[in-house]
């Protein structure tokens, strides 16, 4: 299959990477300014055990030449909608697109544009760009899933399936993408909430009086918006998550917390704003979320 990865930062160009490495026709959609430091010192893989250099192929945006079978968007959720219209003399009749994106608005709005194109695909990995522009993966955890949004995995699936699997990574084959995308929209959330109101991880937020309980009551209300739109909790993973989070020996923060502690934009609307929207055409209060988002939105107006 020829796969067009949008954006080479640390999730795209992780997974990139080692789709390349193990011999898949691989190209980086990418920026300018990542296009000049790919090109001219390459992709730097940094695993906890190696580092590796890649050089590979690399297009711009208005330089794409014909289809792609799997599209593949890294990308954050708000240079979504230019990535939508950047791919799309790259999408034919038999391409599929594969979001890796935080939380579940962005499904709507690219199968508003593409229809049927547009399967389901999250991963699971602790990894962020170096200084230098270097992908550095900080554990060994790197799962890829995927499949159908309606659970049907046709002969379409199957290739895709075939293509990314054997990689120098763990891959699943999901007959129930919907449920692991909500699950993980429900982890993101709630870590990344508590995380970026306390300004801490998650060990310095447990060991504080009143962390348990914020910690369950922002994953309490984030279940019960997911809850509300459709999701059919599966109570021994749900348990599993919160487990995870409410670990005081584990260090955790949020992906959207380390960029705000860096000054980055922040993906406060997809992961935090977009559960207020549901959670209000559904009738479920809120207030912790609410409290959570004001403040996400205040550091965005101070940046």
């Amino acid at each position: 299959m020829r796969i067009l990865v949008v954006g080479a930062g640390a999730t795209g160009g992780y997974f990139g990477a080692r789709l390349a490495q193990a011999g898949r026709d691989v190209t980086f959609l990418v920026r300018e300014r990542r296009f000049q430091q790919l090109k001219n010192g390459g992709l730097v893989l940094k695993a906890p055990t190696s580092s590796e250099t890649l050089h590979p192929q690399l297009v711009q945006a208005g330089a794409l030449h014909g289809t792609y079978d799997l599209i593949i968007l890294t990308v954050k959720s708000f240079g979504l909608t230019q990535a939508i219209e950047d791919i799309a003399p790259a999408v034919g009749p038999e391409t599929l697109i594969m979001p890796i994106l935080n939380g579940m608005r962005h499904i709507d709005t690219l199968r508003s544009r593409f229809g049927d194109k547009v399967i389901g695909g999250l991963c699971k990995i602790n990894a962020t760009l170096g200084e230098n522009g270097e992908v550095v993966q900080m554990t060994p955890l790197h799962i890829l899933f995927y499949g159908a949004l309606d659970g049907h995995n046709d002969a379409r699936l199957q290739r895709v399936n075939e293509a990314l699997s054997g990689a120098q990574f763990d891959s699943v084959f999901a007959d129930n993408i919907g449920s692991e995308l909500w699950e993980k929209w429900l982890l993101l959330s709630t870590l990344g909430a508590v995380c970026c109101i306390a300004r801490g991880n998650t060990q310095q937020i447990l060991t504080s009086q009143g962390g348990e309980a914020l910690l369950r009551g922002v994953f309490g209300e984030v279940l019960s918006v997911i809850s509300a739109e459709g999701y059919q909790e599966r109570p021994a993973v749900t348990a599993k998550i919160f487990e995870t989070l409410n670990n005081p020996a584990a260090a955790m923060t949020s992906s959207m917390y380390r960029d705000l502690t860096q000054g980055y934009d922040i993906e406060a609307d997809q992961i935090i704003g977009d559960l207020l929207v549901r959670g209000t055409r559904n009738g479920v209060v809120t207030p912790l979320l609410n409290a959570v988002y004001v403040n996400l939105q205040v550091y965005l107006k101070n940046r």
